[in-house]
C-alpha cells in the first residue's frame, strides 16, 4: 500500500510540475525555498525543456481519469500551434488588460492582492518558501502555485512534506478557486493551446480533491 501511494504522489508530482511549466506561459512563476539546495539534488524534470514536458503532458492526458469516466483531451499541446503567442496575449495582457487574470486574490475577492495573498505569503513563510527575487508577479499566480505543490510532493524545499502539509496547503489556497480559473482557460474565446491546459488542470484538479477527500 505505501508503495502504491508513493506512485500515486510521484505521478501527482509530475502533473503539478506539467501544470507550472505550461503555465508559466501565463507569466507566473517562480517559488525558491529560503534554504539553498545543491544542483545535484535538484529533481532532473526541472531542466527539462517545454517541449519536452510537452510531450510528458500529452502522455499524462491520455492516461488521466476522473472519478466517473476517462478524460479525453485534444492533442493540441503537442502540436507545434503557431498562434501560441498571439493566443497568450489575448489571454493575459490585451490592449488594456487580458480575457483572464491568473491570480487566487482575483478569483476570491474580486481585486489583485488582497487578503487571500496575504494568508498565503504567511503560509509560505511559514514553510520556508519565498518568491524569488528576479519575479514580479504575486505568489498567488496559477503557475507559482502548481509549482509549489510539485515542490511539496518531490522535496524541492528541503525534503518533501508530508501528505496533511501537502493537502492544507492545497485545501486552503488552490481549491476553493484554481479549478474555476482552468475551467474559465479551457473555455476562453482565445483559447486553442491553453484550452487543452485548461482541460488538464480542471480535471486534474478535480482527481486531487476527491483524493484528498478520501484520504482525510
Amino acid at each position: 500500500m505505501r508503495v502504491a501511494a508513493l506512485k500515486i504522489r510521484v505521478r501527482t508530482w509530475m502533473v503539478w510540475t506539467t501544470l507550472a511549466a505550461l503555465s508559466c506561459g501565463c507569466g507566473g512563476g517562480s517559488i525558491k525555498n529560503t534554504t539553498k539546495l545543491p544542483p545535484q539534488s535538484k529533481p532532473i524534470i526541472r531542466d527539462a525543456t517545454r517541449d519536452e514536458l510537452l510531450d510528458k503532458y500529452n502522455h499524462i492526458a491520455t492516461n488521466v481519469k476522473s472519478v466517473n469516466a476517462t478524460v479525453e483531451l485534444k492533442p493540441t499541446a503537442g502540436s507545434k500551434y503557431s498562434g501560441v503567442i498571439e493566443e497568450y496575449h489575448d489571454l493575459f495582457i490585451g490592449l488594456t488588460r487580458g480575457e483572464l487574470l491568473p491570480y487566487g486574490s482575483y478569483y476570491l475577492t474580486g481585486f489583485l492582492n488582497e487578503k487571500p495573498l496575504a494568508e498565503l505569503r504567511d503560509a509560505l513563510a511559514g514553510l520556508g518558501i519565498a518568491r524569488a527575487t528576479e519575479v514580479k508577479e504575486p505568489e498567488d499566480h496559477v503557475a507559482a502555485l502548481c509549482e509549489v505543490m510539485a515542490g511539496l510532493i518531490d522535496g524541492a524545499y528541503g525534503t518533501p512534506r508530508p501528505l496533511p502539509v501537502q493537502r492544507g496547503f492545497f485545501e486552503t489556497h488552490m481549491a476553493p478557486w484554481i479549478g474555476r480559473f482552468f475551467a474559465d482557460l479551457e473555455g476562453a474565446e482565445a483559447a486553442v493551446f491553453y484550452a487543452a491546459v485548461g482541460r488538464l488542470g480542471r480535471r486534474f484538479v478535480e482527481i486531487e480533491s476527491a483524493a484528498f477527500a478520501m484520504d482525510a
